[in-house]
C-alpha cells in the first residue's frame, strides 16, 4: 500500500508544471473562512475552489487531501497568537497564559474545539506550542511522560470547557432561549426533585453550590487552578521522594 507522507515533507509545488496559482496559505485561509463561516462540515475541497475561483482537482497539486487542508488548518490558527521562544515567567503562569491563549483561539474558531483529534498534527506551529508548553515543566523534577502527561491534561481541559461553550452557544441559537431562560422553563421540575428528597447530593448542589452560577470565564479559571494544584502536588510527591531516598 502506497502511503503519502507527511504534509509537511512534501514541497508545497510540485517540481514540474506550471508554476503555482495560489500558496498553501491561500488555500488554507480559504478552508478557514468556511469553517468559521459555515462550520466545518461545510469545508471540502469543491467548496474551497469554488471560493478561490478555481477547479476542485487543481487544489490537489497543492494539497493531497482534506485530511491534510484540515491539519493545516489546525496548524495555522495555532500560530494566529505567537508564542515566544521559550517561558520568561513560573511554571504556573505559562501555563495559564497557555490555557487561555488556547481558550481564544478555539472560541475564534469553533470549529477546532469540535473536532475529533485521533493522531497528533506535527505542523511547526503546534510544535512550538507543544515544546513551549513541555518547556514550562522541564527542570521541575518530572519524567517526560509526566510532564507530557500534564500537558494532554491541559489541553484537554481547554477543549472539553471549549466544546461546552460551543454546545451552549449551539442551544442558544436552535431553542432562542438563554442559558437563564431555560433555567426558568425548568424551575418547578428542579423544585420537585429538590423536595422529593430522593437526591440528597444533588439538592444541594442547587442551594448550595455556587459553580453552576459563575461566568463561564471563573468557572474556566477555576477549573485550571485545580488542575495545577494536581501537578503541583505531584512535583511534590516527586521530591519528596528524591529526599527520602536522599
Amino acid at each position: 500500500m502506497d502511503v503519502p507522507g507527511s504534509i509537511w515533507m512534501r514541497p508545497e509545488r510540485p517540481g514540474r508544471g506550471p508554476s503555482p496559482t495560489y500558496s498553501r496559505e491561500q488555500i488554507t485561509a480559504a478552508a478557514i473562512k468556511i469553517a468559521d463561516e459555515a462550520g466545518i462540515a461545510a469545508v471540502s475541497m469543491r467548496r474551497v475552489a469554488q471560493d478561490l475561483g478555481t477547479g476542485a482537482m487543481s487544489l490537489y497539486r497543492y494539497v493531497g487531501s482534506k485530511d491534510d487542508l484540515i491539519a493545516l488548518m489546525l496548524d495555522h490558527v495555532e500560530g494566529e497568537d505567537p508564542l515566544p521562544e521559550v517561558p520568561a515567567e513560573d511554571w504556573r503562569t505559562e501555563l495559564t497564559r497557555l490555557a487561555e491563549r488556547g481558550r481564544a483561539i478555539m472560541l475564534r474558531h469553533p470549529w477546532s474545539a469540535m473536532l475529533i483529534i485521533g493522531r497528533p498534527n506535527f505542523g511547526p506551529n503546534t510544535l512550538h506550542t507543544m515544546e513551549y508548553a513541555l518547556t514550562c515543566l522541564d527542570g521541575l523534577g518530572l519524567s517526560i511522560d509526566e510532564m507530557l502527561n500534564a500537558v494532554f491534561s491541559l489541553v484537554g481541559h481547554v477543549r472539553m470547557f471549549v466544546q461546552s461553550e460551543v454546545a451552549e452557544a449551539e442551544e442558544t441559537r436552535r431553542t432562542g432561549l438563554t442559558e437563564d431562560q431555560w433555567r426558568i422553563t425548568q424551575h418547578a421540575y428542579v423544585k420537585q426533585i429538590v423536595e422529593g428528597g430522593r437526591y440528597p447530593l444533588f439538592a444541594r448542589v442547587i442551594t448550595e453550590a455556587t459553580t453552576p452560577h459563575l461566568d463561564m470565564d471563573q468557572r474556566f479559571r477555576d477549573g485550571l487552578e485545580h488542575l495545577l494544584d494536581g501537578i503541583t502536588a505531584q512535583i511534590h510527591r516527586k521530591e519528596s521522594l528524591r529526599n527520602s531516598n536522599g
